[in-house]
């Protein structure tokens, strides 16, 4: 996995000011959804992003007591105890790497079953006839999802269920922690894109996810992934602190100039990397995706919380006002 330095420039250029208010707009029918659901997401939502509530949430949890000897994982000998002291340092951990037979499968599952464009269920493809699709649906599609048919891949259980991922969430998150969601999606180059669909997915803008108190996630390179192949962007050690106006307000996406300006240039990374490579995130951190423009980009996500995981959360799919 490469983990380079990005430059202000650069990353402002895929991550243009503006358009705030459309994508907190875009994910309010979510927000109401979950606030329905469980009526303790509301405080999480409006506590989690403040430095103080999440100092006080950490304080009180359990803490983890391991087993003296960890079971077998697919990623080999790593230490679960490390990897989650360089989480706690820098917020991000890069050096994972799935076996070629797992990988290959999961991608071989991906090319060959239909997923959903633009998290719309109807509208429904195979991944090597995008640009068909476009045409058939007369617009762009952006994103790719697989939503609960993610688990029908025999490779995805086996990254999903691996003790090492777990063992980990236990070691950073404490005893509470659990596992909330396992998707896999396409993200693909495409002509015209709506702000719209470019929020749902999360491409663009730097910002931190307030799912749960605590959260980590585990994300995993199933194509070649260079620069122009759409790469994740992580900020380091933006977990640990936090600019009071990236506190007290709604919004949690913000451009790359301002975030980069507080956090410092020198703190981001661009996550590329060979099919399999793999790295774990505190997604509390300022991070963004951004959109490919030479191929399409393949990655599978494993989270962990420390929150009864909603229904929709569990496949990752935003709730659409049509």
């Amino acid at each position: 996995m490469s983990a380079k330095a990005s430059s202000p420039n650069d990353l402002e250029a895929v991550a243009r000011s503006g358009g705030r208010l459309r994508r907190m707009a875009v994910r309010i029918p979510t927000y109401l959804a979950d606030v329905k659901e469980n009526p303790a997401w509301l405080p999480m939502f409006m506590l989690a992003r403040t430095m103080p509530g999440r100092r006080a949430h950490w304080a009180m949890s359990a803490k983890y007591r391991p087993s003296a000897t960890p079971q077998p994982s697919i990623f080999g000998p790593l230490n679960a105890a490390k990897i989650a002291d360089e989480l706690r340092s820098d917020g991000i951990f890069a050096d994972l790497q799935l076996p070629q037979a797992i990988h290959s499968e999961i991608c071989d599952f991906a090319g060959r079953t239909p997923c959903f464009g633009n998290f719309n269920r109807e509208l429904e493809f195979l991944a090597p006839e995008h640009d068909e699709a476009e045409r058939r649906f007369g617009r762009s599609l952006l994103s790719g999802h697989f939503f609960e048919r993610s688990l029908d891949s025999e490779g995805v259980r086996a990254v999903q269920g691996d003790p090492l991922l777990l063992d980990v969430a236990k070691h950073y998150l404490g005893a509470s922690a659990q596992l909330i969601t396992t998707r896999i999606w396409w993200s693909f180059p495409t002509k015209a894109s709506s702000e719209a669909d470019r929020s749902l997915a999360s491409l663009d803008k730097f910002h931190f996810d307030l799912d749960d108190w605590r959260m980590l996630k585990f994300f995993f390179n199933l194509v070649d992934v260079d620069e122009g192949t759409g790469p994740h962007v992580f900020v380091k050690g933006s977990h640990n602190r936090r600019k009071a106006s990236h506190q007290y307000t709604l919004l949690v996406g913000h451009s790359a100039e301002e975030v980069l300006d507080y956090y410092g240039a020198d703190k981001a990374v661009t996550l590329t990397g060979q099919a399999g490579s793999g790295f774990v995130e505190d997604p509390f951190g300022f991070h963004m995706g951004t959109v490919p423009v030479t191929k399409p980009r393949l990655m599978m996500e494993v989270g962990f919380g420390v929150s009864k995981p909603s229904r929709r959360r569990f496949h990752g799919e935003p709730v659409i006002k049509r």
